[in-house]
């Protein structure tokens, strides 16, 4: 073992263990003596260009990031390039080591093994390879979502493209609902930066496979951008929630496994759930026990997410799929993500896989679609309503599914606010809690100074420390403010 000592860039001292490198796909990786951080040496020099990406990325982008208000809450999201390093005639950067929770424990088949998406997006690895401690359950998996559709929207709005966004460079905890992004130093900076790589093969968007036979120099040549990084997110939502692949399914298009690849998924890709072509559907043989119940798309289709990601879904993998300008933004699916969390349903089974399930007020899902677990009794649902000038409301495509516990936050109360980073720790703080009580449900006011039920046209104020019964029919305005909304009570019986 060998302690080197180098200075970097910017003056600094790095220290690092010249001892059994942890190899990437370009990269030798060694530890620091404390292990906070890792240094990544390039086994190639980089030409002038690819250290001038670096430098932008570990000062001007990285500034634009983590140098304004709210920097904590993205640091949680990538392991960003902190220093560049020249040591033996080789480029390195400096980056911080990965949270103990993106690692299985040691005791356990995978032995400390980072947490790549591919044992959580592949249904043979879920079902056989991942812990059950690590098996997280549906809530998770939706965070975990949420969380990436963040981090991809923030590189998007600085004017980045990943450009090999994957499981491989994806690690998640479906525990904790954590997801962190890696392997930054290959941004794609439109006009300036192009990228070093086409991608991962299943999150390779169609037109960057059909096209990639021809000449780089071909007009008609496509590469990774910003559409085809919110393809590689769509994909990414797909197989976290359904742990299977969107376009893998049984057609086949040629004999020979590097044609049907290309044809698969490239110009003839086609979704597995189309709902109209079902020639790529699965047909489930008997040997498929080990990928059930997940391959199975009749009893755990797309629908089952919910209206917000079902109309995305389509938007992606029907309507977008072949047409990039089409895509949903990772905006679109980060906002569909929250309100599809505001859907879930406690299931009753303790031992369920997944926990919950998304519960649909109109079909009145009365049984878990994981593990069959009726709900019985009534379930209540909060339609909102909101106002531009605290007089008119209307009714928003936004609701909130009751169960024992849940609880109610600001950005539910006020129109104007969103779970996102811009929210202060006081923001995110539960604003009141609903309970079944004594054979009724309630709802406890903590700290709402003006709620009132609205019930035959009369206000009636419930104070803090007090709770108001959920009758059937009867409204919550939740804040006087103009940006407060109204919550219409709905009891269904399931």
């Amino acid at each position: 073992m060998t302690l080197i000592s180098a200075t970097a860039v910017d003056g600094s001292s790095v220290q690092f263990i010249k001892k059994d490198p942890m190899q990437g796909g370009v990269k030798d990786v060694y530890f620091s003596p404390k292990k906070d951080y890792v240094v990544a040496f390039f086994r190639k020099k980089l030409d002038i260009q690819g250290k001038e990406r670096l430098e932008r990325l570990v000062g001007k982008y990285r500034e634009g990031i983590f140098g304004q208000q709210g920097s904590d809450f993205w640091r949680d999201l990538y392991r960003w390039p902190e220093k560049i390093v020249e040591h033996g005639g080789l480029t390195g950067i400096v980056v911080p080591t990965y949270q103990s929770k993106f690692f299985f424990g040691r005791d356990t088949d995978r032995d400390g093994a980072e947490k790549e998406g591919k044992w959580f997006a592949s249904a043979k690895n879920f079902n056989k390879y991942v812990p059950p401690g690590d098996k997280g359950d549906l809530l998770g998996f939706i965070r975990i979502c949420i969380n990436l559709s963040r981090a991809v929207r923030r590189l998007h709005a600085a004017g980045l493209a990943h450009s090999d966004l994957s499981y491989k460079n994806c690690l998640v905890d479906p525990a904790s609902g954590s997801a962190c992004i890696i392997d930054i130093d290959g941004l794609v900076v439109p006009n300036l930066f192009p990228p070093d790589v086409l991608g991962t093969p299943d999150f390779i968007a169609p037109e960057v496979v059909a096209t990639s036979r021809l000449n780089k120099t071909d007009p008609g040549r496509k590469f990774p951008c910003r559409e085809t990084d919110q393809h590689a997110l769509a994909v990414l939502i797909y197989q976290y929630l359904f742990h299977r692949h969107p376009l893998r399914g049984k057609k086949v298009h040629s004999q020979d496994s590097v044609e049907q690849e290309f044809l698969e998924m490239g110009e003839r890709a086609l979704f597995i759930e189309h709902p109209t072509d079902h020639s790529n559907r699965f047909v489930i043989q008997p040997n498929d026990k080990d990928f059930l119940p997940w391959v199975d798309t009749q009893k755990l289709p797309f629908t089952l997410m919910g209206p917000y990601l079902k109309e995305l879904f389509l938007q992606s993998f029907v309507n977008g799929l072949h047409s990039p300008q089409e895509r949903p933004s990772a905006d679109d699916w980060e906002e569909a993500l929250v309100k599809t969390s505001d859907l879930l349903q406690l299931c009753p089974n303790s031992s369920c896989v997944k926990g919950w399930y998304i519960f649909d007020p109109i079909a009145k899902t009365s049984k878990c679609p994981y593990c069959g677990t009726s709900v019985k009794g009534q379930v209540p649902v909060l339609d909102f309503y909101s106002s531009h000038d605290g007089t008119n409301f209307r009714r928003e495509n936004r609701r909130l599914v009751v169960f024992s516990g849940q609880y109610l936050y600001l950005w539910h109360v006020m129109r104007n606010m969103f779970p996102n980073e811009k929210l202060t720790e006081a923001d995110k703080k539960a604003v009141g809690y609903f309970s079944f009580f004594k054979n009724k449900w309630v709802f406890v006011n903590q700290t709402l100074n003006s709620l009132f039920l609205i019930q035959n046209d009369n206000r009636k104020p419930i104070q803090i420390g007090s709770s108001v019964d959920l009758i059937d029919g009867s409204q919550l305005l939740l804040s006087t403010e103009k940006d407060g909304r109204i919550a219409s009570v709905s009891l269904v019986n399931v």
